[in-house]
């Protein structure tokens, strides 16, 4: 998943309340995914986009409703760009799924990082349920998302129809972060080049003999 990056805001756009919570919430997802929620500082988050203290808590309660936002409008909303919105093409649901998989960041900052999903996951879930059901609801949407497709496939003949599609995007989605968990661990992209490599050989396993379109 790409980070976008943000910019402090001038004066003007300081007095556009909408605009005000956006820079405020991407700085603060930017430093969660860098030092984790309990570790993420307000104080740094509101250096970071010149906002007062007053502004933020006009727009969150508080440091966990600061955290359920970054899930619910920053998290999701990545994975949905990254790989429900291009299923919805319907195209070929495994050609599809390996162009998003070897689209995956190679970046070095991205392989320090890991996924700011399975990060929050990892951390938060044994420690909050608020966390736990928002995550476990990107992750149910998430496999969804590919099952539908899957199923699609096998509508259309190109994904094999012995295949369970729910057990195989849990599948997909287990294998796809353990590797960005081992690249993380390594600190070493060619860990997450292999597994690129490896979970492109398996999707193409998916597909009906004779209906590849490499």
């Amino acid at each position: 998943m790409l980070l976008r990056k943000h910019s402090k805001p001038s004066a003007k756009r300081q007095r556009n309340p909408k605009h005000t919570r956006e820079c405020l919430l991407q700085a603060a997802f930017q430093e969660v995914y860098k030092s984790g929620f309990q570790s993420a500082g307000l104080d740094t988050i509101l250096a970071a986009t010149g906002v007062t203290k007053g502004a933020l808590y006009y727009h969150f309660d508080g440091k966990e409703a600061l955290g359920h936002a970054i899930v619910d409008e920053v998290i999701a909303v990545m994975t949905r760009d990254k790989w429900l919105l291009p299923l919805l093409g319907g195209g070929d649901p495994i050609e599809t799924l390996i162009n998003i998989v070897r689209a995956t960041s190679l970046r070095p900052e991205a392989v320090r990082g890991g996924c700011p999903l399975n990060n929050l996951a990892q951390e938060m879930s044994p420690l909050d349920e608020k966390f736990r059901k928002r995550l476990a609801r990107v992750f149910q949407v998430w496999q969804e998302g590919i099952a539908t497709a899957l199923r699609r496939g096998q509508t259309q003949g190109t994904v094999r129809r012995d295949l369970d599609p729910d057990e195989t995007s849990s599948f997909l989605i287990a294998v796809y972060e353990g590797y960005i968990s081992l690249a993380k661990n390594a600190q070493d992209v060619n860990v997450l080049k292999a597994g690129i490599r490896n979970i492109v050989g398996w999707l193409r396993s998916l597909r009906v003999p004779g209906s590849s379109t490499d």
